[in-house]
């Protein structure tokens, strides 16, 4: 490794150097010898990885970007797309106001902005479902704009560069300065994906490799011996447990009765089983009179804020049923269970093992 003396200019560069070699492969990433060629990202691969990218891991994101890419090439395909195939392709990736969010801000740059994207912050901070860390990756990434991108990779990587032990999310203003010094005017969109890359694959939560680290010289953290112990975090409060029924209901030709949700509150625009409220004790609620059987099982689930069991229920759906207003029913051939959230396919995988 060559001398360094620290300067952030130097750190920024000699980092640039090693992602010139060990950049990850992405399918939404243009590598760092193709854009030194010329190639330019792609805004709107840009955008859709870094939301689907929210509080969710690269490798769970890749088939879901492969998918949505193959299915919908440009945001105004994606625009012009149904709700209901979007919300479907994206079932199973979780957070769902990102789903409904992505539709709205796809429709405003397909209408409003002729399919373009902004190349500012200030102005992608203005897109619906688009807040500072989204805005801030898009222009650096997809414009080389000198942003400071700061996700939970490059809060760790600052912590302990700077052996910072005020615990998250408190000291994050105090990470975002130690980042943005480090942010270069030169290839910024390539700075940004290599301090997240060194989050990632060096600088890790749990045993760091301090030992191939291109920043190890510099980091005060290694130095003191207290590199493992960061970024100290606020305790979390216990998660609360809810529990709740749900209703699944066949009819003998193999339809099934399912509802859409509110587009707000979880789950919101996603198809489900009909149900009971989620809260300590909660009543029964079936969608229609019937014979319900309990299947004997639980479901358990875990959303942000709270621990979910589910009970599943079970009855036979008159052929001639007529559904509410927020209820669907989808024959046989239409019903794809790979289409539910992830608790509702829960649900369906306990029915299939009655």
């Amino acid at each position: 490794m060559r001398d360094l003396s620290y300067a952030p200019g130097e750190m920024s560069t000699e980092l640039l150097h090693w992602y010139d070699t060990h950049a990850r492969s992405m399918p939404w990433r243009v590598p760092p010898q193709a854009r030194k060629a010329g190639q330019r990202p792609d805004p709107y691969r840009v955008w859709l990885s870094e939301v689907m990218l929210q509080q969710t891991t690269v490798a769970a994101v890749k088939d879901y970007f492969q998918r949505f890419t193959l299915r919908w090439p440009s945001v105004t395909d994606l625009a012009a797309a149904e709700d209901a195939d979007v919300m479907g392709e994206w079932a199973g990736l979780g957070y769902y106001a990102r789903a409904r969010n992505l539709l709205k801000c796809a429709r405003v740059v397909a209408q409003d902005l002729e399919g373009l994207f902004p190349d500012t912050y200030e102005a992608l901070l203005k897109l619906p479902g688009i807040g500072p860390y989204t805005a801030a990756a898009i222009a650096s990434i997809a414009f080389d704009r000198a942003e400071t991108v700061l996700d939970g990779n490059v809060e760790r990587v600052m912590a302990r560069l700077h052996d910072i032990h005020d615990p998250l999310p408190g000291s994050k203003e105090l990470l975002r300065e130690h980042a943005a010094a480090l942010t270069p005017g030169t290839r910024p969109g390539d700075y940004a994906q290599v301090v997240m890359d060194l989050g990632a694959t060096i600088c890790t939560p749990k045993s760091p490799a301090c030992g191939i680290c291109p920043w190890r010289p510099p980091c005060t953290a290694r130095i003191a011996g207290t590199a493992v112990e960061l970024p100290k975090k606020t305790p979390k409060k216990p998660k609360p447990t809810r529990r709740g029924v749900v209703y699944l209901a066949r009819s003998p030709s193999g339809t099934w009765l399912l509802e859409r949700r509110p587009d707000k509150g979880l789950l919101g625009g996603m198809l489900g089983w009909p149900g009971s409220d989620w809260n300590e004790s909660p009543l029964p609620n079936p969608p229609f009179e019937a014979d319900w059987q309990d299947l004997g099982g639980e479901v358990r689930h875990t959303f942000t804020h709270f621990h979910l069991i589910l009970r599943v229920h079970h009855a036979e759906l008159p052929e001639d049923h007529p559904p509410e207003a927020h209820q669907e029913l989808l024959p046989r051939h239409v019903f794809r269970p790979k289409d539910l959230p992830t608790v509702m396919r829960k649900a369906f995988d306990l029915w299939q093992k009655r």
